[in-house]
């Protein structure tokens, strides 16, 4: 992911681990339901840890775990049972636990008793919180100790801690318990047959008090229920003739609804965060990715990321965070890890590409007809953000963007693949800052022609002209001095030598995307990229396993990445090579069947021949935004549906395969309009365009071509 974990990986979770989000709240625990302190688990609200321990015992035992079901991704239920003490026969006592998170965590707990004899029951659930910052818990580097009091009243309990001024709390109430320093304690008999339950609900504090979040009655719906309803109602109903794969795009649409946070300062701007468990915060690249990937199914993603990252756009240059005039942030923290991590601040701004993928989300929101006014309230950011790349990002002049940490404590590494190893020669030898990504030249040329093209809206064709010229200009000296005529693909990068780092990686898919490739090397990059060497069956690995520093299992030298494909799926549509974009997004598709329908930040490299299903990654996060986003992009990459509303134009020319079925989607964006788009084999049918746009039924013709169109028009006689 694109953040700290690149370089200080967590800990194993313990397995059966269930992960539910909401928003800024998460919780990881056991497959019994219980949170385990020796484990980086635990429930964590705006990064802090408020719950360590959550431990059920009946009768001093621990409940076994049968069945752990997500059944949305803030909501699970946990079915276990008590053992018998002496370890023999089946155990009458069966426990279900119904949890969901919010603002905090409510649980129901259940006891059914199979037997024909009344059960005697003793029930204690075991209850801590350490208010530990997320990354002292991801790292196990607990280092921070808080003074603890704690407050009984009646049948809950107030944990509070204190340490160098800063008041954290948690307040945990159970219907019908007895409430001791360490845990809540409830006796009852349960008659044969019978059940008894509880209800617990665990809120963060502010000064004392608790803020509501009240179990709903049987058959209402929960805040978070509500939340997701809205978020339902207004994005597409995609319905496709493969159930599995409309599986898993319901899945997507799950995930994204639940990743959504909100700009404390600005409650109504709606910002993706990266991903769970760790990344339950705005970052640059991945939350502009994941919303690039999703706009055509709701802008408002696009929109609230972009005017937040905008108000945190870089004003002055900070070594200890990484901030310049201009740059776009990489990530914010909200705890207290933020003064220690990242120079006294809550936003750090080690990242290379998020600035040139600003510029580039936004020209797609306007290209797409959304918010002019917010398109025009961000173009003094983008300009902002391409002077960065001019007078910060290109550090010697010599016309390609480059990053090297101006300090000891940032990310080494600042592309998308940041573990400190991520970089590397064919031979394995590690590349030494200060490095030009490839795939970083080809987001700046993205960010030229983007901005390009909002002046040529706007009517001024002379900054269009200009920004074109210098995208001219970037790919021909990129052309020259990345590409490897005698291995037939492009370099990773440039090291602090100005040598082509000649590892066969997969970041120069993404060039495919923003048309930096010439014409006539794009059918052996994409050779490359599809050779076995590359492809593993499941997707393209993010180094090709006859590197040197190749690893199957690693984070980024080896392992397949499902955004990382999307993009080069995406751009091999551009490129014109269909087949192989269906190869990729069908091995991916299906690779989500094997996790419930959600494709995880990445799984490892190793190929299908070998492994029968995805080899999962340890410690990948699940869910995460543009892993959420990628089966969208892939559907949408497929169907060839784009849009550029100033210029009329809507192109839908599908090349779905046969396998996948027919597509119906109602409700969808576009304009200031909803549009209804009916896909059958290679024919495609739309309702509802809004008054002016025009259907071809053909791929879009990249931008030069369309602003070329459109100049010809206005000099016509």
């Amino acid at each position: 992911m694109a953040g700290w974990n690149a370089d200080t990986a967590a800990g194993p979770l313990g397995s059966g681990t269930v992960t539910l989000v909401e928003g800024s709240t998460f919780c990881i625990s056991a497959a019994n339901g219980d949170i385990r302190p020796d484990l980086p688990q635990g429930l964590f609200h705006l990064d802090t840890r408020i719950l360590s321990r959550w431990e059920l015992t009946i009768n001093g035992q621990t409940v076994e775990p049968l069945a752990a079901e997500t059944k949305e991704p803030y909501r699970a239920l946990f079915a276990g049972r008590v053992p018998r003490s002496g370890g023999y026969a089946d155990s009458p006592l069966l426990v279900e636990r119904l949890r969901e998170v919010g603002a905090g965590m409510l649980e129901e707990i259940t006891i059914r008793n199979y037997s024909k004899e009344p059960a005697e029951c003793s029930i204690t659930l075991a209850v801590e919180a350490d208010f530990a910052d997320l990354f002292e818990v991801k790292e196990a580097r607990i280092t921070r100790e808080w003074k603890e009091t704690r407050r009984l009243e009646g049948d809950s309990l107030e944990i509070r801690g204190l340490w160098e001024g800063l008041k954290k709390g948690v307040m945990i109430r159970a219907e019908g318990a007895g409430a001791g320093a360490k845990a809540l304690g409830f006796r009852t008999s349960i008659p044969p047959y019978g059940q008894w339950s509880t209800r617990i609900s665990a809120m963060p504090t502010l000064d004392g008090s608790a803020a509501p979040f009240t179990h709903p009655g049987r058959g209402e719906m929960s805040p978070s229920d509500r939340r997701r309803q809205e978020w339902v109602g207004k994005i597409p109903v995609m319905q496709i003739g493969n159930r599995s794969i409309e599986k898993t795009l319901r899945r997507s649409y799950e995930d994204l609804g639940a990743l959504r946070i909100q700009d404390p300062a600005h409650p109504d701007r709606v910002v993706v965060a990266a991903g769970a468990p760790w990344f339950m915060t705005l970052f640059g690249r991945d939350s502009l990715w994941a919303s690039e990937m999703a706009l055509p199914v709701d802008p408002s993603l696009a929109l609230g990321t972009l005017r937040t990252l905008a108000d945190r756009q870089g004003s002055e240059v900070n070594t200890a965070t990484e901030e310049e005039p201009g740059k776009i942030l990489h990530e914010v923290r909200l705890d207290v890890s933020s003064s220690l991590a990242l120079g006294g601040k809550s936003a750090y701004y080690g990242s290379v590409d998020a600035t040139p993928l600003f510029v580039a989300v936004l020209g797609s929101v306007s290209r797409w007809g959304f918010a002019k006014d917010v398109i025009s309230e961000l173009l003094p950011n983008a300009d902002r953000a391409l002077e960065w790349i001019r007078d910060y990002g290109d550090r010697d002049g010599d016309g390609f963007v480059e990053y090297g940490r101006p300090n000891e404590h940032g990310l080494i590494n600042q592309g998308w693949k940041d573990s400190w190893d991520g970089i590397n020669f064919a031979d394995g030898t590690i590349a030494e800052p200060p490095l030009a990504l490839c795939e970083v030249q080809a987001y700046v040329h993205g960010a030229y022609m983007a901005r390009a093209w909002m002046a040529y809206d706007d009517g001024d064709h002379t900054l269009a002209a200009e920004l074109r010229e210098r995208a001219d200009r970037l790919k021909k000296k990129f052309n020259e001095d990345f590409w490897l005529p005698d291995k037939g693909y492009y370099a990773v990068a440039l090291d602090k030598d100005k040598r082509p780092v000649d590892a066969c990686a997969s970041n120069m898919g993404h060039c495919l995307w923003f048309g930096l490739v010439d014409e006539d090397k794009a059918p052996r990059v994409v050779e490359r990229l599809m050779s076995p060497e590359m492809f593993s069956g499941w997707g393209v690995r993010t180094l090709a396993s006859d590197m040197g520093a190749y690893n199957p299992a690693s984070y980024h030298n080896g392992s397949v990445w499902p955004h990382d494909n999307a993009l080069i799926a995406a751009g091999l549509l551009r490129y014109g090579f269909v087949e192989e974009a269906q190869r990729i997004a069908t091995a991916l598709l299906e690779a989500a069947e094997f996790s419930g329908g959600r494709l995880p930040e990445l799984f490892c490299g190793f190929a299908r021949e070998q492994f029968r299903e995805p080899v999962p990654y340890p410690t990948a996060c699940s869910p995460q935004a543009w892993a959420a986003a990628t089966p969208i992009q892939l559907i949408t990459g497929l169907m060839r549906y784009d849009a550029h509303i100033s210029l009329g134009g809507v192109w839908l020319d599908p090349v779905l395969p046969e396998s996948y079925g027919d597509l119906h989607i109602s409700n969808a964006p576009m304009g200031s309009g909803r549009i209804t788009i009916d896909v059958v084999g290679s024919s495609s049918r739309v309702e509802g365009l809004p008054e002016g746009l025009t259907l071809h039924r053909a791929q879009r013709p990249w931008i030069t071509e369309l602003v070329e169109r459109a100049e010809l028009r206005r000099t016509e006689p």
